[in-house]
């Protein structure tokens, strides 16, 4: 039932991070507020395909 996600740096577009999440629990898109290398800062990072 996990499926691999990425997700990328609101700010910048960057794809920092890879993770899996639930699609029962969470069927939509998933935000996280993840540092960004880039930025040098935590910034919200967003699900993408």
């Amino acid at each position: 039932m996990r499926d691999k996600i990425i997700l990328s740096c609101s700010e910048c577009k960057e794809r920092n991070y890879h993770m899996t999440k639930n699609k029962r629990l969470h069927p939509e898109r998933v935000e996280y507020r993840k540092y960004c290398g880039r930025c040098n800062k935590h910034t919200p990072h967003k699900e993408t395909k």
